[in-house]
């Protein structure tokens, strides 16, 4: 047992992390329990499998899965539908997710913004983070439209072909931008813009006006504009976006409309102690 002198004298060692905790090969994982999370994830991201569905497309032994689905069934992380013999993502999913959300003030902060921004303009108003090379939805707004956009918080959307994932791929710079150009981008319509140099002419017209256009470039038929939202340092950490019907939402609107979701850009920095760069 060290003394308090060994203890005064040895390097400071980080209070939640053992030594050598940069090591990421297979000695310091859990192959199980990776692949109860690898199981948790991708019934995250659908409506409903069933064991053989669910087995298969993870090509594990169905045996494998079912332990694990069990494992998190007594966890309420999933939950079976006997009925339907499905499984679903569970109710403790949804409360950890939620305890991730209350580390920062940032939803709580923007919910009245997005609900005015709503109102404003009369459709759906989201709020997005990055994510790797995805934007993730971490809360919304509804129209009262019976057609309408439709992000339930959790979901992911690629940065290249949102209207908020062009809005922060415009505030970004250096190694950090060009890694994310350099993947592999999806084309999804004939409007999406899957060319890097394409992307970095839209990046630069975003950068100069303060807002991005997603133009039917993921799902035809819809539209969105969208605005970044700035921490204290003057780093994009979120945005802003309006989306709807291009039936609603239609060009000669958008001076309008971006003019409402850049206000409430603003709005929400300046909540959360954020500053906007002067050219915005």
């Amino acid at each position: 047992m060290d003394s308090p002198k060994d203890a005064e004298t040895s390097p400071r060692r980080a209070r939640g992390r053992p030594r050598g905790w940069e090591d990421n090969s297979a000695q310091n994982t859990i192959k199980s329990l990776d692949r109860a999370m690898e199981v948790l994830d991708y019934l995250s991201a659908h409506p409903g499998l069933t064991l053989s569905e669910l087995a298969g497309d993870l090509r594990q032994s169905p045996a494998t899965v079912y332990r694990i689905l069990v494992t998190l069934e007594g966890r309420r992380l999933v939950e079976f539908d006997p009925a339907e013999q499905l499984w679903h993502i569970g109710p403790q999913a949804f409360v950890i997710g939620a305890r991730f959300l209350r580390r920062t003030s940032l939803v709580e902060r923007a919910r009245p913004i997005l609900r005015a921004l709503m109102e404003e303009t009369g459709e759906t108003a989201n709020l997005g983070i990055v994510r790797e090379a995805s934007v993730l939805f971490v809360s919304q707004v509804e129209t009262h439209e019976s057609i309408r956009a439709f992000f339930p918080p959790g979901t992911l959307s690629p940065l290249h072909a949102s209207g908020i994932g062009k809005a922060l791929l415009a505030e970004m710079a250096g190694e950090r931008l060009e890694k994310l150009l350099a993947r592999k981008m999806e084309r999804f319509t004939a409007h999406t813009l899957a060319e890097p140099e394409a992307l970095r002419a839209d990046l630069a017209a975003i950068r100069a006006r303060g807002y991005s256009i997603d133009a039917e470039e993921k799902n035809l038929g819809m539209r969105c504009i969208a605005a970044a939202v700035f921490d204290a340092s003057g780093e994009a950490v979120a945005g802003i976006s309006v989306s709807g019907p291009t039936i609603r939402m239609r060009e000669d609107m958008t001076d309008e409309t971006s003019r409402a979701v850049m206000r409430a850009a603003r709005e929400l920095t300046s909540a959360i102690g954020g500053v906007t760069p002067p050219e915005r």
